[in-house]
């Protein structure tokens, strides 16, 4: 029996994930701010322990672990699912608001990943899903400081997975696209209220009423999703980035084809910057 230990559990991803794990016949440490709302979101279980858990809190993050590996003995794997957005312009967002963000989308995820890894390499052997987004692979605007908080989270994956490779602990980012979950709602949404009318009919402004218009409209079926994460751990050999989502498919496709042309076009000023002998090797 797998043990599963999931952040923001109580909607979304989260509980969606518990509910597919759960009927694997695997244990799940299902945390929320309110664990109340894990019991309500996906009812009682023999295996269900929900456990109280915010993400900022180092504190708690340390003791949900111990509740964790007190009651299942230990944590095969940890899903990295807390986290919310923010709507507005770079300009726009406040730093107070871009901080909150980054205390949990960030920090938060830090924080969880730091208390569980002690566990993990105890056992030589575990699994680190981070769930990033479309926006942790391409920037869109009104999304940037959104999107900087899962840019932080593809690289501190990374370098995870070189790091806990010997270990035996592997490290996979989910890449989720436009899928119909809360995420536009404002359960799961901040707006920056600082709304500068210069940026009316420019794209950032724009993706104001592109959100509201798309929310419960998305292509995505979070459903399936869950059903893909039961299907990703279950490999021997699991990606280090995992897109769900055609509209992420077609993004990371026709990034990595423009990152290429870009480089081809400026590879001769690229390379002069080395020592003589250095670009030699190089050519």
């Amino acid at each position: 029996m797998r043990v599963w230990f999931i952040t923001g559990a109580s909607r979304g991803f989260g509980a969606l994930i518990t509910k597919e794990a759960l009927a694997a016949g695997d244990a799940v440490v299902a945390t929320a701010r309110n664990p109340q709302h894990v019991t309500d979101a996906v009812g009682s279980h023999a295996n269900l322990l929900a456990v109280k858990l915010d993400v900022t809190d180092e504190g708690q993050a340390k003791t949900a672990t111990a509740a964790a590996v007190e009651r299942f003995g230990k944590i095969d794997i940890l899903v990295n699912n807390a986290g919310y957005g923010l709507l507005g312009a770079v300009e726009e967002a406040t730093p107070q608001e871009v901080e909150s963000m980054y205390a949990t989308n960030v920090f938060g995820l830090l924080k969880v990943t730091q208390a569980v890894l002690p566990q993990m390499r105890k056992q030589r052997s575990g699994h680190i899903l981070n769930i990033s987004s479309i926006g942790g692979y391409q920037g869109y605007p009104g999304w940037g400081a959104y999107c900087s908080t899962k840019f932080a989270v593809e690289g501190l994956s990374e370098s995870l997975a070189t790091e806990l490779e010997p270990f035996g602990i592997k490290v996979t980012v989910v890449e989720p696209g436009f899928f119909r979950t809360d995420f536009l709602h404002d359960n799961s949404l901040a707006i920056s209220p600082a709304s500068i009318p210069d940026y009316e009919g420019t794209p950032a402004g724009n993706m104001r009423g592109f959100a509201a218009s798309a929310n419960h409209a998305q292509p995505g079926n979070p459903a399936l999703l869950a059903i893909g994460i039961l299907k990703l751990v279950a490999s021997s050999s699991p990606p280090l980035r995992m897109p769900f989502g055609s509209d992420t498919v077609s993004v990371l496709e026709t990034k990595n084809a423009f990152v290429a042309k870009e480089l081809d076009n400026w590879r001769e000023l690229a390379l002069s910057t080395d020592f003589p002998s250095q670009v030699a090797a190089a050519e």
